[in-house]
């Protein structure tokens, strides 16, 4: 008869059992006893239910728990002569178990039942932390019983201990005295104390371990120190962090440093890439050394805009583009200032005047006008404009650009360019006839767009001229001879004598009206189609014959008409009183001739064909004749 595993007994409860036995044997009468078990009170071995579930018992901790803090008890009330005994199973980092060996466990667990944090604490990670430790309990007596403790490490709610400044230099000048502050350090978290690391034994410096002055222990002369400084929480010694000061100790300065070059001044192109160094300065201080010195550049916004100082090297900051109004408008010109400070005290300067001239480099090509089409009446008089071509140039100064006309103007072509303006001009006569139109090759080059006036751009721009026909009749004039008589009113005024009806070859046309001969004495004078006598005191009556020329809208002389106009002017007289007698005079009319020549040549088409054979043949012979020559 063995006692079932599972069954707990309880003397207060129930302190004897009485069991009936039975016992049968084939043939034989069956039989039956009785057996009285007694139970005594006594100390039993129990563990708690959570601690032998098989999740086992579950305990939450912070990760900053000081190292070999109690984190559990496996009996709360542990009896006398218990032997406990664990084994570490794993450890799961944001609830995920692994593996590993019995040596690597971080929790401490005594021979009385008592989980410990480990000796260092545990790492303070972010992320929530899990072990798992299998546990044996066994009494004097050989009972015993097992579980399961589950340590769920969490984040560390408290600030952990950090530098906001890890690293820091710091310049102070000789002669501070023993004691004196030199520095503070300060890192944020709890219960912050400081030490320094490094030098292990510091000779120059000390440092306050509740408010981090840092102090010097004697009196300071030209030195370098670099101390390596610890925070720590004294709670935790695992938090901590630590930061680099940087402790320089400067001399005097007794005089102000002194630069070569003094001055700078230079020249650089506009296509200069940022990052360039213009000049390093070679500067030295009291010491006859460089170290110690502050380098500042001064002067307008542009200059600071486009230059820096990266330690005694000036640097070009932004492009400097030349073809800026903004660049034009400083004179592509920069002045500025480099400062050069000496660390010492008092604090002692040299000032460097920097001067910087932009020039020029031709980077782009002229650019042709979006339309270049001109027309222009086959009328045209020479001299007179088509159109303009206004090319474009994105190099400063702007518009300086030099026009020219591939092949030149002859008789093919009848134009010509002017050099500056790009203005095209008539140079020859039109026929629309022979040629309805001309394509015009014209060539753009920039001027004065860089420092070597040999590098230039050009480009070759079409442009089309279309000739307008306009029919070929002279104008028309009503009476083309005319006789007039008037009678001259008083000296100083306008007389109005005829007014001219002509109309041009089509409907709209404009004509021009000029006195080309018998005005010598300047009596006449036209406005418009009008002609007017300006009287003088001319007592004796005269004739004049004046010729008008009316012109039509060509302006050409094949396309004109003279108008002859014979005046006969009759002086002004004063009134006589009635008693007198008036005597009528009468003038003879004498027949008066204009004649007016035009000359114009007509020569058959035969003269003309055997003209041009001749001069063909005439130009082949002196062509071979001179190959001949040149030949021997």
């Amino acid at each position: 008869v063995t006692l079932r595993a599972s069954a707990e007994l309880d003397a207060r409860q129930e302190n004897q059992y009485t069991l009936t036995l039975r016992a049968t044997c084939p043939g034989e009468d069956e039989v039956e006893g009785w057996l009285f078990v007694r139970v005594t009170a006594g100390q039993v071995l129990r563990c708690d239910t959570p601690f032998t579930s098989a999740e086992g018992d579950v305990v939450q901790v912070p990760a900053d728990v000081a190292p070999r803090t109690p984190l559990y008890s496996v009996l709360p009330q542990p009896l006398g002569g218990l032997m406990v005994s664990g084994h570490f199973l794993g450890t799961c980092s944001s609830h995920k178990c692994e593996q590993l060996r019995k040596n690597n466990t971080p929790l401490i667990l005594t021979r009385q039942g008592l989980v410990l944090a480990p000796d260092n604490g545990f790492d303070p990670s972010k992320d929530t932390q899990m072990f798992r430790l299998d546990i044996d309990v066994m009494d004097r007596h050989g009972h015993n019983c097992s579980g399961v403790v589950r340590v769920e490490v969490l984040p560390s709610r408290h600030p952990r201990v950090t530098f906001p400044e890890p690293h820091r230099s710091v310049t102070v000048t000789e002669g501070i005295g023993p004691r004196e502050v030199v520095t503070q350090v300060h890192a944020s978290g709890e219960n912050v104390h400081y030490a320094i690391l490094a030098p292990a034994a510091p000779v120059l410096f000390t440092i306050d371990e509740v408010t981090g002055e840092i102090r010097s222990t004697r009196q300071l002369e030209v030195a370098h120190a670099l101390l390596l400084i610890q925070a720590y929480n004294t709670l935790l010694p695992t938090d901590h962090a630590t930061a680099t000061v940087n402790i320089t100790v400067q001399g005097t300065d007794r005089w102000a440093p002194r630069c070569v070059p003094a001055i700078f001044v230079s020249q650089v192109a506009e296509t200069v890439s940022p990052g360039t160094t213009l000049v390093t300065l070679r500067c030295t201080n009291s010491t006859g050394t460089g170290e110690y010195l502050r380098y500042a550049l001064e002067g307008p916004p542009a200059s600071r805009s486009h230059f820096c100082m990266e330690g005694p090297q000036l640097k070009v900051n932004t492009t400097l583009d030349y073809d800026l109004e903004a660049m034009a408008t400083i004179g592509f010109q920069f002045t500025a200032t480099i400062v050069v400070t000496a660390g010492g005290q008092p604090p002692r300067s040299t000032r460097v005047p920097v001067l910087v001239t932009v020039t020029p480099v031709n980077e782009f090509r002229p650019t042709c006008p979006n339309s270049a089409t001109f027309t222009v009446p086959e009328t045209a008089a020479f001299g007179n404009v088509v159109g303009r071509v206004a090319g474009t140039d994105r190099d400063y100064p702007p518009g300086s650009l030099e026009y020219s006309l591939e092949g030149g103007s002859g008789p093919t072509q009848p134009f010509s360019i002017d050099r500056r303006t790009g203005e095209i001009r008539v140079v020859g006569p039109l026929d629309s006839q022979q040629q309805k139109s001309y394509r015009l090759v014209v060539r753009l080059t920039d001027t004065h767009n860089d420092l070597d006036l040999a590098k230039r751009h050009s480009r070759l721009c079409d442009v089309s001229v279309h000739l307008q026909a306009v029919l070929d009749q002279v104008p028309v004039c009503i009476r083309e001879v005319q006789e007039l008589r008037i009678v001259a009113v008083s000296p100083g005024s306008r007389q109005p004598v005829t007014r001219l009806v002509c109309h041009g070859s089509s409907d709209g046309a404009t004509l021009t009206y000029t006195i080309t001969g018998g005005n010598e004495d300047g009596h006449f004078r036209l406005e418009g189609n009008t002609v007017i006598y300006l009287p003088n005191n001319q007592v004796e009556p005269c004739t004049f014959v004046l010729l008008v020329e009316v012109r039509g809208d060509s302006g050409a002389q094949r396309r004109s008409i003279v108008v002859a106009l014979v005046v006969h002017v009759t002086p002004w007289s004063t009134p006589v009183p009635s008693s007198t007698t008036t005597q009528h005079t009468t003038l003879q009319k004498e027949p008066l001739v204009v004649t007016w020549t035009e000359v114009m040549w007509h020569p058959p088409a035969w003269f003309v064909a055997v003209l041009t054979i001749s001069g063909t043949l005439l130009l082949t012979t002196l062509g071979c004749m001179a190959q001949r020559l040149l030949c021997r």
